[in-house]
């Protein structure tokens, strides 16, 4: 049987943390083998909480836009730069078979990377409506 291997990213609230450690919960189940990582944002409550439930996780230097115009704003693009050669070394190393997101600012960049490295993307996003 092979040993497949997923990345998760989903994080900022429980709402997203917890759908993505219910996601790993299941794939353990059906394959016992599996090696799961986690990329969340760095300082956020992903760092805490998905180590609690048992699951390795990396951070990324990301945080989400603010709805004025703020010092935190112009940091984003580096902030972004910064995620996306992140999320490609992440990626490389680990070689996953897919990658899943749940939501959150970890989320996007995580995707784009694997999105364009041809790796297979799910996305699960139970919020009715988008933030920015």
């Amino acid at each position: 049987m092979k040993n497949y291997k997923f990345i998760l990213s989903g994080g900022g609230t429980g709402g997203h943390i917890y759908p993505a450690i219910a996601i790993a919960n299941e794939l353990k189940s059906h394959f016992p083998d599996a090696e799961i990582l986690f990329v969340g944002a760095q300082d956020k409550m992903e760092m805490q909480k998905v180590p609690q439930a048992g699951y390795k996780i990396e951070g990324l230097w990301i945080a989400g836009l603010q709805r004025k115009l703020t010092i935190q704003n112009l940091m984003f693009p580096f902030k972004l730069l910064s995620s996306l050669w992140k999320s490609k070394k992440i990626i490389k190393n680990f070689q996953p078979d897919a990658v899943i997101g749940t939501g959150g600012f970890a989320s996007g960049p995580l995707l784009q990377v694997a999105n364009s490295l041809n790796i297979p993307t799910v996305i699960q996003e139970q919020n009715s409506y988008p933030g920015i």
